[in-house]
């Protein structure tokens, strides 16, 4: 993220990475932090599938994953990739053949731990298969399948097991002069992924793709792994992130895009400042925040948006956002735009009047964004 002299506590200086492609989303060095997701749908059943990565991509996505665990799901590849908007990535477990075949079916990546599909020379016709179909590859360490002679010269898994073990499938890779691959070291303790994550990050300059695996449902594993990704990503470690939730794959997205949004690593769609609300409130900010919420989802430009109860604080925060309202008395408050005060709105027209304006500042803000695309000549 570029320096901020005004707010050098803002700043966060990102890990050095080398920058790697997952079809046309760049992982790495200084690409924006990618969101992922995965499908949970039988992946041989491509038209759920599809229907389940739109959703995704709706929300946000860059990239979603797609388990291929049969050789049907890897043939029902070919039409999910030829319809999906994002790049996916092909999740490999065990048998070799179904990354061969992934990648020949159109996968950008292929999910994989190079010591548990077989001998070298099953690895090597994987990484053959990639190369040849322009396919990144991510080694997967998980804390939770270990390699045995890590468990048995560690105890137990820890960091220096896992670091260990992602280094040892990274030179597999490496002595077959394949470099286009990313790392991840996830485990469901928190503690264990961060501290192993700051270890790989020192230890390697590959690009990182940050988890807390089995995090849980959808508030336990969003604090979870807000607090254990949060603190890497401020940290400036990662490249990449999946948040693992017991919920539906877009509300992954969601969260991972709100993590990156509150640590100004991503700016996309509609930023709501809110207060918890008290007795002092001029509207019900609890239930009018959870309706903006719903009805701005569709936003993708980046809008911030205050809404305040009362004067206390109402003001000051619509000063620093793009549109605010502030609660005053008579059923009624105060509309903010650009920082100033503007006019006044009921409370009754309140949600109708902020997502007009929320949606005509978005409109522009894609105009003008289009056309400076169009300005900037063709190399």
């Amino acid at each position: 993220m570029s320096h901020n002299p005004i707010r050098p506590w803002r700043n966060i200086d990102r890990r050095k990475s080398r920058q790697i492609r997952v079809g046309n989303v760049l992982v790495g060095g200084d690409a924006p932090i990618a969101v992922q997701s995965m499908t949970n749908t039988p992946t041989e059943d491509a038209a759920a599938t599809i229907a389940q990565i739109q959703l995704c991509a709706d929300a946000g996505a860059d990239i979603v994953r797609v388990s291929c665990p049969t050789e049907e799901s890897t043939k029902a590849m070919r039409e999910i990739v030829r319809a999906s908007p994002v790049p996916l990535v092909a999740d490999i477990h065990f048998h070799y053949k179904r990354g061969i075949e992934a990648a020949d079916a159109g996968a950008a990546c292929l999910r994989i731990n190079p010591g548990n599909i077989g001998s070298p020379a099953r690895v090597k016709e994987v990484v053959a298969a990639a190369r040849a179909n322009g396919c990144s590859m991510r080694i997967g360490v998980n804390g939770g399948s270990l390699e045995r002679h890590l468990l048995e010269k560690y105890g137990e898994p820890c960091p220096d097991a896992m670091v260990e073990s992602a280094l040892e499938h990274a030179r597999i890779l490496d002595d077959l002069g394949f470099h286009d691959y990313k790392i991840s070291v996830k485990a469901s303790d928190m503690f264990l992924t961060v501290a192993a994550y700051q270890l790989l990050a020192e230890a390697t300059d590959a690009p990182l793709h940050l988890g807390i695996t089995e995090a849980g449902g959808l508030r336990t594993g969003t604090v979870k792994s807000s607090i254990g990704m949060g603190a890497l990503l401020w940290a400036g470690i990662g490249d990449t992130i999946r948040v693992s939730l017991s919920a539906e794959p877009e509300e992954e997205v969601k969260v991972g895009f709100e993590m990156l949004k509150s640590l100004g690593l991503r700016t996309r769609g509609v930023n709501i400042v809110a207060c918890p609300s008290c007795a002092r409130q001029g509207f019900d900010v609890i239930r009018t925040v959870e309706t903006l919420e719903k009805r701005l989802a569709h936003v993708s430009e980046p809008i911030s948006l205050s809404i305040i109860g009362c004067v206390v604080n109402g003001p000051g925060e619509a000063a620093m956002t793009d549109l605010g309202f502030t609660g005053g008395g008579k059923e009624s408050g105060k509309m903010f735009v650009n920082g100033r005060a503007d006019h006044n709105v009921s409370n009754a027209d309140m949600v109708e009047h902020i997502v007009k304006l929320v949606e005509d500042k978005a409109a522009r803000l894609k105009a003008q964004r289009e056309a400076e695309t169009e300005e900037v000549p063709a190399e």
